[in-house]
């Protein structure tokens, strides 16, 4: 092992249910060498979900928060290492992520904690974060930055293909087949975060396994229409979102809105649906020839959420981005190491079709060992 080889990716999603800590090397080929889910301690997470919406004192929550949340990113991927039995000294650098707790495209900001600095320090290791920033300064959304990412490991000359990444929020990445035409990428609109929401408010866990709670329910026509009546769905690309567009507050405000209450599994079933036809009317709007779709991240487990989007995209093959070499679970996560890689090669690593910025771009702040 030379220490040129190897980089640590941390990716902390809208679902704050944990930490994903990966140890990959691109060179000679893209190898994914150890992975580690790092459950994220419910307090912390309860402090997160408060300051992701507006309140008091935010400046002394964020700051707090900040460290709080580098350490424990850390501690990831110090765990990481214990288990793959590698040396911190053997590692390039750390890519990641942060924790975004604001996602504000529309005033040219995004701000994602989990101090950088504190990574660094703790693991010995270089650390290279901030990513969206450089983006937005550039015009862009700043999000989603993963395409670029999916076209360097997932694209093909032999056929079209989409990569739909369902996590907290759901985005698309477009592969065309043709070289020559560009890869476009966007947030579609809520994936789990509804959902997650939802079936804790109404204290049945934290998530919907396999979607099986929604699928004693039904589909409520009236609040399905209100939902896909949010200007979000209707705005052209480039276009990115978050907690602020998609929340608990704005489905209460919607349910208040329906002159009849539906049962709490009705509702779930109701914003299952929500996602499924958000992001097939997606991909539905290009012109792609018979793509081959490809699903990563939390939502490609929902066995039901995966038949529904199976059902309204009938004539494309479906499957998870296990088939193209990388785990669902793990896409995030490997992409900000590849940021990093890109990063510490003074490579551009946003594609301005997808972000809308002006141009290419190095993203990333570095923290040296």
């Amino acid at each position: 092992m030379t220490r040129s080889e190897f980089y640590i990716g941390l990716m902390s999603g809208t679902s704050l249910d944990s930490i994903d800590a990966v140890l990959v090397r691109f060179t000679p080929s893209f190898e994914l060498c150890s992975h580690y889910s790092y459950p994220m301690h419910t307090e912390l997470r309860r402090q997160i979900m408060q300051l992701t919406q507006s309140g008091n004192d935010e400046i002394e929550q964020l700051g707090r928060l900040d460290i709080a949340l580098g350490e424990t990113f850390a501690d990831a991927a110090l765990c990481l290492l214990r288990q793959a039995g590698v040396a911190a000294d053997t590692i390039k650098a750390v890519g990641s992520h942060g924790q975004t707790v604001r996602h504000r495209p529309d005033a040219g900001f995004s701000l994602q904690i989990g101090d950088p600095n504190t990574i660094a320090e703790r693991t010995g290791i270089t650390t290279v974060a901030d990513f969206r920033r450089r983006d937005l300064a550039a015009g862009g959304q700043g999000a989603p930055l993963v395409p670029a990412f999916h076209e360097a490991l997932f694209r093909t000359p032999v056929a079209d293909r989409v990569v739909a990444n369902l996590g907290g929020m759901a985005n698309i990445t477009l592969l065309p087949a043709d070289p020559m035409t560009p890869v476009l990428g966007y947030d579609t609109g809520p994936a789990n975060v509804l959902m997650d929401g939802w079936i804790e408010h109404n204290r049945l866990g934290c998530y919907d396994r396999d979607g099986a709670w929604a699928a004693t329910g039904t589909v409520d026509s009236k609040l399905l229409n209100i939902l896909l009546a949010h200007p979000f769905f209707h705005a052209a690309p480039p276009k990115s979102t978050g907690r602020e567009d998609f929340n608990p507050n704005w489905l209460n405000t919607v349910l208040a809105q329906l002159g009849h209450e539906p049962a709490p599994e009705d509702v779930q079933a109701t914003l299952l649906e929500l996602t499924a036809i958000s992001l097939c009317d997606a991909i539905r709007s290009h012109p792609l020839m018979e793509p081959e779709i490809y699903l990563c991240g939390g939502g490609s487990h929902n066995s039901r959420l995966v038949e529904r989007i199976r059902a309204r995209l009938s004539d494309c093959r479906i499957d998870s981005t296990t088939l193209l070499g990388l785990d669902p679970d793990w896409v995030e996560a490997t992409a900000f190491a590849w940021f990093a890689m890109r990063t510490l090669q003074y490579q551009p690593s946003n594609l301005p079709e997808v972000t809308g910025a002006r141009g290419p771009r190095i993203l990333g702040t570095i923290c040296p060992a």
